[in-house]
């Protein structure tokens, strides 16, 4: 099936308002879903709603390992696609599926033994243990349909689809809004099921997107009846998903590890102050809606048009990105800080999570700026098959810099929990700008490199970019 959205040729604005306000708007929806999920999980109790902050750094190991996936896929397929290798397209979608499950079915495995111990480390002991453990267990045994919905997602982004994408996510939340409740409480032969219920809502979602997304990707033609001759694992394609699927993976691990880090730090100063920080960041990732948008546009955007050897739309979708990006996270700004406290108090009753999320609120607001410069950047770059960046600037954003940081501004200097906050304002901005700069050394190099490819070639182009995958 011809895609309607021509990557390579219609005007760049017109494809950053196409490709980005589907993804905003799903994943609108897709946090939403997760606000419904926190919500309900402060009906139970607060020491529930600290147990879903706890299990946070956990499942995002599951979002890390698809979202890395999917990237890296989408790379691959999209830069075969734009230098207009079809057969590749088709293998490496085929060989991403078998990749997304080898590596769902292990991360399963790990995560179900791990899980007690790293929660222990985390400071959960007692019933705050097992709440959490009946919600992130079942999280783990659903681990494949949450990868399965990354792969098939990286082949409609590759094609220039995000609508589909975003039809699963609405849908999902209206499901989620129904199932929550019930499976919690239970009812209709249903037992009631508390946190687990929670999780399994999420799971059976996520399980009913697979079959919907399959159905999708099929009417591209990237996966059809030859695919399962491809689906065996094949050296060169794993090698080439690994290559650029895992630096993503890690790069989205060292967020669950910064999360681990910040919770172990917010922990000092109560279970008031770890579910404050769950509160604060689904709102915002809210707020930060329109730059996810942004960076599924300009990874599809960028992937082809690098294969096809455009680099001056490269250069202009990144650029038109960053600005359009800035402009909204402006505004945003100004809405976190006049309405924090009024935002938290949405999802809580209790005054001291409401005060401590509302102080985390109005300095974050003050960062918005800085996370869209750190995802244009990195989905650029691996578009640009160079993904490497992104994984050292999230360790040092995320690991190196915060634990010296959080410790001499919250716990040598006396500023108590602020202190953790502003330290993440600090060690934020300074990653974006060494982004920044990176990001533009490398269009540089790669324009130098077309400009003597055109040379040598006597003045006939010649696209950019690694060989093609090879079966």
């Amino acid at each position: 099936m011809k895609s309607s959205v021509d990557l390579i040729h219609d005007p760049i604005p017109q494809l950053l308002v196409r490709l980005a306000v589907p993804v905003g708007t799903g994943f609108f929806f897709n946090t939403m879903f997760n606000v419904v999920d926190t919500f309900y999980g402060g009906l139970i109790s607060t020491k529930a709603l600290a147990a879903l902050s706890l299990s946070f750094p956990l499942f995002f190991i599951v979002l890390a390992l698809g979202a890395g996936t999917s990237m890296g896929a989408t790379a691959l397929i999209g830069h075969a696609l734009g230098s207009g290798n079809r057969e590749d397209a088709e293998l490496y979608a085929a060989q991403a599926v078998s990749f997304g499950v080898l590596h769902a079915l292990l991360l399963t495995a790990a995560g179900l033994a791990a899980a007690p111990a790293v929660f222990r480390l985390m400071g959960a002991s007692g019933d705050y243990l097992d709440l959490a453990l009946a919600y992130m267990n079942v999280l783990f045994v659903g681990s494949t349909f949450f990868i399965g919905n990354y792969v098939l997602n990286s082949m409609l982004n590759a094609s220039g689809d995000t609508k589909s994408f975003r039809n699963f996510l609405v849908t999902g939340f209206f499901l989620n809004l129904a199932l929550d409740p019930w499976f919690m409480y239970g009812g209709f032969g249903i037992p009631a099921m508390g946190i687990g219920g929670i999780a399994l809502a999420t799971v059976m979602i996520q399980a009913a997107g697979n079959l919907y997304l399959l159905g999708r990707v099929r009417r591209t033609g990237l996966l059809s009846g030859r695919s399962w001759r491809l689906l065996a694992p094949r050296r060169e394609p794993f090698r080439r998903l690994f290559g650029q699927g895992f630096p993503a993976s890690l790069n989205m691990l060292t967020v669950s590890l910064g999360i681990f880090v910040i919770t172990w730090f917010a922990g000092r100063f109560g279970k008031e102050a770890v579910a404050a920080y769950g509160i604060g960041t689904r709102i915002e990732q809210i707020v930060l809606l329109p730059a996810m948008g942004l960076n599924v546009a300009v990874l599809s955007l960028v992937a082809q048009n690098f294969g096809a050897g455009k680099l001056a739309r490269v250069r202009e979708a990144l650029s038109r990105a960053l600005r359009a990006g800035l402009l909204m996270m402006a505004a945003g700004t100004v809405l976190v800080m006049a309405t924090a406290a009024p935002l938290v108090g949405l999802f809580t009753d209790d005054p001291a999570v409401v005060a401590r999320g509302a102080g985390f609120l109005r300095v974050e607001a003050l960062v918005l700026g800085a996370y869209v410069i750190l995802y244009v950047n990195n989905s650029a770059l691996q578009a640009l098959q160079r993904p490497a960046f992104a994984l050292w600037i999230g360790l040092f954003r995320q690991i190196l810099a915060p634990v010296p940081v959080f410790w001499l501004l919250a716990l040598r200097l006396g500023w108590g929990l602020p202190g953790i906050w502003w330290g993440v304002a600090l060690v934020t901005w300074s990653a974006a700008a060494v982004s920044m700069l990176y990001t533009r050394r490398v269009m540089r190099e790669l324009e130098a490199e077309a400009d003597l490819l055109l040379a040598a070639n006597g003045g006939a182009p010649a696209a950019p970019g690694p060989p093609t995958g090879g079966k």
